[in-house]
């Protein structure tokens, strides 16, 4: 599937939504256990879409085996990725994390070529997924390696989180039917449902001392804005690029990172930076094809 003007658009925004996520989960992780924190981001966001739908005219019925697949994609999508990407943050920076998240494509390709018939992996899009990932290795960069033998386990866990989201991306394909903000409520909803009982058995929330405020603060962004609304925006693109394309967001996610670090925490972009940036634009644009042509 090609990307339009307006897939680029939402997917550039998506990027820098969840590049805040792994900052906003990198400061919530110090004081909320993994299991808990996914419980309450997928909870809030919701109930959040929840009473938002009860007040919207709604027609759309979900059928028994619907609601079995949005607990299928709530396991694929949230449960499983969010809950391995928090356990690995309590070891690893923001930065490092969304940076490991960006082998999601490769899986996503990988996945699709097996199990779909019009996401092929071509030889265009594997030399856009290889400059992207080259252009991933220099943001990196040889001291990001110092001292990985005592976060190895938080590293690889990241790294699982990715190959659950390569499989969430192709079983999204079908709710092309379903309006977005009916996926993403279902997925949610049934992520809640299956999250619960595991939370309180396991973490006991009740025992655990109050977060402060930021804490908080970054509990309700998460859930809301790199959740609810995020979420509504991604299968938006998953119906209209297709599952591949879509999966480009993790590309552009450790770029997006370090510019919210230049403007709220006042960083500075080092060169490796700048080239690991340029070639993963690179990437996505062979990827997506349209200018290539032109020449």
């Amino acid at each position: 599937m090609t990307m339009q003007t307006k897939d680029w658009a939402a997917l550039i925004l998506l990027s820098l939504i969840w590049g805040a996520t792994f900052l906003f989960g990198r400061i919530a992780i110090v004081e909320i256990p993994p299991l808990t924190l996914t419980l309450a981001r997928v909870l809030l966001a919701a109930l959040v879409l929840n009473i938002g739908l009860f007040f919207v005219a709604n027609t759309f019925q979900h059928s028994k085996s619907m609601w079995g697949n949005f607990a299928t994609m709530g396991m694929l999508n949230n449960i499983i990725p969010f809950g391995l990407i928090f356990y690995g943050q309590q070891e690893i920076g923001a930065g490092l994390a969304s940076i490991i998240n960006a082998m999601t494509p490769i899986w996503t390709l990988i996945i699709a070529h097996q199990s779909t018939s019009d996401e092929k992996m071509s030889g265009q899009k594997t030399l856009g997924i290889v400059f992207g990932f080259i252009g991933v290795g220099v943001l990196i960069g040889l001291d990001a390696f110092n001292g990985m033998s005592g976060t190895v386990i938080a590293q690889i866990a990241v790294l699982g989180a990715t190959i659950s989201y390569g499989f969430a991306a192709v079983f999204g394909r079908r709710f092309a039917g379903v309006p977005p903000v009916q996926t993403a409520r279902g997925q949610l909803t049934m992520s809640s449902v299956i999250l619960l009982p595991l939370a309180l058995i396991i973490d006991q929330p009740w025992t655990l001392p109050i977060p402060s405020m930021p804490i908080i603060l970054s509990v309700i962004t998460l859930a809301i804005v790199c959740t609810a609304f995020a979420y509504i925006l991604y299968f938006r693109i998953l119906q209209s690029a297709g599952a591949v394309n879509a999966a480009l967001v993790t590309f552009l996610i450790p770029p997006s990172a370090i510019v919210l670090g230049i403007v709220f925490l006042g960083e500075t972009l080092a060169m490796r930076e700048v080239a690991g940036i340029a070639l993963i634009m690179t990437g996505l644009i062979i990827i997506d094809g349209r200018l290539l042509k032109r020449f």
